[in-house]
């Protein structure tokens, strides 16, 4: 089986490669750790919020500890900007890479030991020769050279694309490098299976209220075939799921709270999943444009979500059109 080195040296340059390399290496670390569990000492609350607002992670902390040193002694990194912190951390300042991170998506599960992960994105440093800011990292999701996530389950995963499809890697815990076993991941165009907090439904736009009942209602209802709903309450383990068996996972607009479009983050969450969903062969919106042509404006931008199946997610696209519905559930 061919390994993670071996294909980034056939396929990314030293830069891209020696970056993706770091993030591997964390990885592996994080992996660890997630294994010893208890015996770590990392369950509970590390007794702070971050700039979302939420309760910290013991492991979220640690996890974004160990990306942010390795990442910033990188050469190559000319700056970092994570989900847990309020600013950007400049590298660098004739690196070429900026890299944005999730530490630990879905860390609200570490303590009931069920599936979290760790997402990243990379994007080009445009003005090699100076410290990077955080304008610097507002590029929309077209201008991405790479992105990925590793999954920490019942294996540790990764699954990347640098533009080029999408390649899936298992960690060997006897080597501890990570295997290719899978050179060109596909999601099929339709799907039976959906992923929402269907909690929310009461905060739904029509559209989306719409579309689920649609689905509920199966094989005796407008879409002619019968539906299973699949929700792990973390992005990264539904996104999974989706590549492996197909599906559509969606965290739509809604009226929950006053002044949040949605829940995900567009340059830590949404991009790097959308670019790995669309090499995948399927789509990526809000539900209204396309989320990697959204125009960044500010580094903890939150933005709807509804990715996955095409033919799903344009369905639901089409619904919203229908409705007048624009961007941030705004009417026409």
């Amino acid at each position: 089986m061919m390994t993670l080195t071996q294909y980034l040296q056939s396929h990314a340059s030293d830069e891209l490669a020696s970056t993706l390399g770091t993030l591997a290496n964390s990885s592996i670390a994080i992996s660890a750790l997630l294994d010893k569990g208890a015996l770590a000492g990392i369950h509970g609350e590390a007794g702070n919020q971050n700039i979302q607002g939420e309760a910290q992670k013991k492991l979220d902390v640690i996890a974004n500890n160990l990306l942010l040193d390795a990442l910033t002694k990188n050469p190559h990194c000319a700056g970092v900007a994570s989900e847990e912190l309020d600013d950007i951390s400049p590298a660098h300042d004739d690196g070429t890479m900026l890299v944005t991170f999730d530490p630990l998506d879905g860390s609200s599960n570490i303590d009931i030991n069920m599936t979290v992960g760790t997402i990243f994105s990379i994007l080009p440093y445009q003005r090699v020769g100076s410290q990077a800011t955080e304008a610097d990292f507002l590029q929309k999701g077209t201008s991405q050279l790479a992105a990925g996530y590793f999954i920490y389950g019942t294996s540790t995963m990764l699954a990347m694309t640098l533009g080029q499809g999408v390649v899936m890697f298992s960690l060997d815990p006897t080597t501890q490098e990570y295997l290719r076993i899978d050179n060109q991941v596909k999601i099929d165009e339709s799907a039976t299976e959906y992923a929402i907090n269907a909690s929310n439904y009461r905060y739904w736009l029509d559209p989306i209220k719409e579309y689920i009942n649609g689905l509920v209602a199966g094989d005796m209802g407008i879409r002619n075939k019968d539906y299973n709903m699949r929700w792990v309450a973390a992005m990264i383990a539904d996104v999974h799921r989706i590549l492996i068996r197909g599906g559509v996972f969606m965290y739509p607009f809604d009226t929950k709270i006053a002044g949040k479009a949605g829940k995900l983050r567009l340059m830590y969450e949404a991009n790097p999943m959308s670019f790995i969903i669309e090499q995948a062969g399927g789509a990526s919106t809000d539900g209204v444009v396309r989320i990697m042509d959204i125009q960044p404006s500010h580094i903890h931008q939150r933005i709807p979500v509804v990715l996955g199946a095409k033919e799903e997610v344009d369905y639901v696209k089409n619904l919203h059109a229908k409705a007048g519905i624009l961007a941030n559930g705004e009417m026409a």
